[in-house]
């Protein structure tokens, strides 16, 4: 992010001025530059959602992210559950700096009046602690920017930040004494238990420390592992008074707090309105980097010039791709969903180049006059990303999409493995299983290929083939015997954690796609002998095809399918699903599965499932809950159905795409705090926003674009244009326009496309001729059409 982000504040103070001012000159005439931050709502989908979903501070992909804390103190049972903001609570405990998955923690509250210093309850109807109420009314959230009145206090807390600094400051009333709580050794969100703190009152006037946490997913997929997070913080007012805190044991004048449970106060005079910010530098590898982070980033910054800098960075990547319509709730959908796509997965690296390592020990990057060549990222896991956030970041973010690629590698050569999800480079598998060959192999295909190709192949090989000594946090636990049956034999019962034997159909699934996707660029690159075994293995899921049901069903190592198969079974063979819905997972070979299915059996049923879903809103109905569709039929809540809706433009019937696609737009996506993402559905670090962004705009590949030749298929945009502004590094073409006529709000299909002026006889337009740049025309009507 360094090379990408690291815009010097002249150019900043311009494209801010460039941005707010409304107007610019092409072709010699004034046109509107339209401000998209307004359309981003991120408190869309916060009833139930997970601790990296809500952090409106943040710079786009950046490691510093503030945010307010409704219940992050209560932790997790599991480390996936819903924590962190929750739209139905009205009670704020604290603004932790960081939000990642199975990262959390370095949290700063404001208070006045009497020293309090345990957060108490949500549920709370006593003041027992110092969490204060607040309304969504005196809350404005932006990206790049947080304010919320502090009810109890009558305390303004206003949140931004640059990549690695977060900002907070505090507005206070005049005639209480005034405090600011460090709480650095206590649970937040996602991080789980903690086991040391430190943190000091340096005689500087600097406050500096850390925190080691024990994450859920860290104790499962790579146990004995812990994630430590630094910071290094400097208020701009001296404070009256000091102390530790431990619970609720105060200690004045004491400089430093230790162990579980630290924390540090300060407390300001009574008698003036006072205004206190805070710089708070982060770090995964050390306190002196963290300071390193906040000299080099912030030491000349003020908060105003702080927001003004992450603001002027938001309107630049969401102007990546700028839609129009007359329907502000459909802009609202798609820029707060190019906004968690653009959010989540963020820096873990300094900018010295210093990152965590997988043992534990700290790495350095490769430098070049003085910056680092890449960064390192945290992410959750990849499970369904070929969906949505690598076709996004491809086509519009393709820097974004090199560098989190060189982050893996990076991993890679450390650990020996390829890991889909990494909390500061420990393995937090989220699934167990690793679709991060197909991410690179699609963007390898696409042409981007300035990370480290010969690596890169080799991780991807192993991670497809290998099972020996295989980490657990590497996921695909079953290659070993997918290699050796050519599937995944099913086991109703075993030893370890469900992943291990469980989900033998789904992962077969999984594993034939991927090693199809290898496959294409083995071929590539003249590798006969492991082209050969790939596409042999790709066809896995062709030896769970029950025929004589037409469904995807578990089978065992003695080649016998398992009795009382009930397709609506979930986690029987299926990992978060059913054979319902996983039989369609097979996107690499769409057309051997209308074959095996009948092309009109397929269509039907498959229209059938959609027409029946919807009454659910297409998932778990209005439940609120994680996994509330995982026993229906579809389930756009969850990755492993992600695809299913443009199947018909494989199938013959692309008419049906068209309508269930915008059906889906229009009905699970919505724009308040309880229906956003289905109801209360987990998005996953930008999954579902990105799906929304890419479908709305009529572009989708099901291979998720790992073809030797990739292409995408064309649907019915729901905007009257978009534009598309390309990567001069990586693509020729300077911008990607894509136009709808009579394009109306409800079904609406296509009649015929036009590119560059030439009729389509397809929906499908290769991906090398988008980034040429051009036109897309589509002429829209009211009656279904299947051939053009």
């Amino acid at each position: 992010m360094n090379r990408h982000m690291n815009i010097s504040l002249k150019k900043v103070f311009l494209l801010f001025l460039g941005v707010f001012s409304l107007f610019s000159c092409n072709n010699e005439e004034n046109t509107v530059v339209e401000n998209l931050s307004q359309y981003v709502e991120p408190r869309i989908g916060t009833a139930h959602c997970r601790w990296f979903h809500f952090a409106p501070g943040a710079m786009p992909f950046g490691m510093a992210k503030p945010a307010p804390s409704t219940n992050g103190s209560l932790g997790n049972k599991s480390g996936w559950e819903a924590t962190g903001y929750d739209y139905r609570d009205n009670t704020i405990e604290g603004f932790p700096c960081l939000h990642e998955f199975q990262i959390g923690g370095i949290s700063l509250m404001p208070t006045v009046g009497e020293l309090l210093t345990v957060p108490g309850l949500p549920s709370d109807t006593i003041k027992t602690g110092y969490r204060s109420r607040f309304s969504h009314e005196n809350e404005v959230v932006k990206p790049g920017y947080y304010s919320v009145l502090l009810e109890d206090y009558q305390i303004q807390a206003e949140l931004t930040a640059t990549e690695r600094v977060a900002f907070q400051r505090f507005t206070f009333p005049q005639g209480q004494e005034k405090h600011i709580l460090f709480n650095i050794g206590n649970r937040q969100g996602e991080s789980g238990a903690v086991k040391d703190a430190y943190v000091v009152y340096n005689q500087d006037g600097t406050v500096e420390g850390w925190v080691i946490t024990e994450p859920e997913y860290v104790k499962k997929y790579q146990p004995g592992a812990v994630v430590p997070l630094y910071f290094f913080a400097v208020l701009d007012k001296e404070p009256l008074n000091y102390g530790a805190y431990n619970g609720n044991v105060q200690q004045l004048g004491v400089r430093e707090s230790k162990g579980v449970g630290a924390g540090m106060y300060f407390s300001f005079a009574s008698e003036n309105q006072e205004v206190v910010t805070a710089k708070i530098g982060l770090s995964y590898t050390s306190v002196e980097n963290a300071r390193l982070n906040l000299q080099q980033e912030a030491s000349d910054l003020d908060f105003d010039r702080a927001k003004e800098r992450a603001q002027a960075t938001w309107e630049d990547y969401l102007g990546r791709i700028r839609v129009e319509t007359e329907c502000r709730e459909d802009k609202v959908k798609f820029y707060t969903g190019l906004y968690h796509a653009l959010l989540g997965r963020g820096l873990a690296s300094d900018v010295n180049g210093a990152y965590p390592r997988n043992d534990g020990s700290v790495g350095q990057l490769p430098m070049k006059e003085g910056t680092p060549l890449y960064n390192i990222y945290n992410t959750d896991a990849a499970w369904g990303a070929q969906w949505n956030l690598s076709q996004l970041w491809i086509l519009a973010y393709p820097e974004y999409m090199s560098e989190y690629i060189s982050s893996h590698l990076q991993a890679y050569k450390d650990a020996g493995w390829l890991a889909d999800g990494l909390a500061n480079n420990r393995y937090v598998s989220g699934v167990g299983t690793n679709l991060l060959s197909t991410i690179i192999a699609g963007a390898y295909e696409c042409g981007i290929r300035d990370f480290d190709t010969n690596i890169a192949y080799e991780a991807c090989l192993k991670n497809e083939l290998e099972g020996k000594n295989r980490p657990f946090g590497a996921g695909k636990v079953n290659t070993t015997e997918f290699v050796k049956y050519g599937y995944v034999p099913h086991q109703d019962a075993g030893e370890g954690y469900h992943e291990t034997f469980m989900f033998s159909a789904s992962h077969t699934l999984e594993y034939s796609y991927s090693a199809w996707a290898v496959a294409q660029w083995a071929k590539q690159l003249g590798d006969e002998a492991h082209y050969s075994q790939l596409m042999d293995l790709s066809k896995g899921w062709e030896r769970l095809y029950d025929s004589s049901c037409n469904f995807i069903r578990p089978k065992k190592a003695d080649g016998k399918f398992v009795d009382n198969f009930d397709p609506m079974q979930v986690w029987r063979g299926f990992q978060e699903g059913n054979a319902w819905q996983y039989t369609f997972y097979v996107p690499h070979d769409v057309k051997s599965l209308v074959a095996k299915m009948g092309a009109d059996e397929f269509n039907l049923r498959l229209d059938s499932i959609f027409t029946i879903s919807q009454k659910k809103i297409f998932s778990g109905g209005t439940e609120v809950g994680a996994f509330a569709g995982l026993q229906t039929l579809y389930n756009q809540g969850n990755q492993p159905c992600l695809h299913i809706s443009w199947l018909f433009n494989e199938s013959g019937r692309p008419s049906l795409t068209q309508k269930w696609v915008r059906a889906i737009l229009n009905e699970f996506y919505g724009t308040d705090g309880i229906h956003g993402y289905g109801y209360g559905q987990d998005e996953d670090q930008g999954q579902l926003g990105a799906w929304y962004v890419i479908s709305s705009i009529g572009l989708f590949d099901v291979k998720g674009l790992t073809d030797e030749n990739p292409s995408f298929a064309l649907g019915a945009p729901v905007f009257d244009k978009v534009t598309i502004r390309l990567s001069d590094k990586y693509y020729s073409g300077k911008e990607f326009v894509i136009t709808t006529s009579e394009n109306e709000k409800g079904t609406s299909y296509v009649q015929q496309y036009s590119l560059n002026g030439q009729q389509l006889h397809e929906p499908r337009i290769p991906f090398s001729e988008i980034v040429k740049g051009g036109r897309l025309d589509i002429q829209m009507g009211n009656s279904p059409k299947d051939n053009y």
